[in-house]
């Protein structure tokens, strides 16, 4: 990650079990509430907006839970569009060829870190 961008920690790597739940944070996204979500598929931390590619709608089936039944996609409880984890292309479903909006992420020394953006910021806290 570029030492230019300012780092926000989001949660422990222990947190993150492999294929497991997500850790849900909320965001800013364009300046309007929102939801984001990290988890770790086939070793590395991923995050998106959670937020289907089809549908401005959450993505997941219970509070955490991304990954179908397989614990293989990501899987929009609503419409059923198919993503895959490691980059969050469409593979099946109404969106096809789209993508999941990703976050920038890194992980070192047992914490997970978040690199906002000019679009997806921190939420405003008083």
């Amino acid at each position: 990650m570029s030492s230019t961008l300012s780092e926000l920690p989001l949660c422990a790597s222990e947190d993150l079990l492999e294929r497991g739940a997500a850790h849900v944070f909320d965001v800013s996204l364009w300046g309007e509430p929102a939801r984001a979500f990290v988890l770790r598929f086939d070793g590395h931390v991923v995050a998106y907006m959670n937020r289907c590619a089809h549908v401005p709608a959450e993505l997941d089936w219970q509070p955490g839970q991304f990954l179908d039944q397989d614990q293989r996609w990501i899987i929009c409880a609503i419409h059923g569009a198919t993503y895959e984890p490691s980059n969050g292309h469409c593979v099946a479903g109404p969106c096809r060829g789209a993508r999941l909006m990703g976050l920038a992420v890194s992980e070192r020394d047992g914490q997970v870190y978040w690199y906002p953006d000019r679009n997806i910021q921190p939420t405003s806290t008083a």
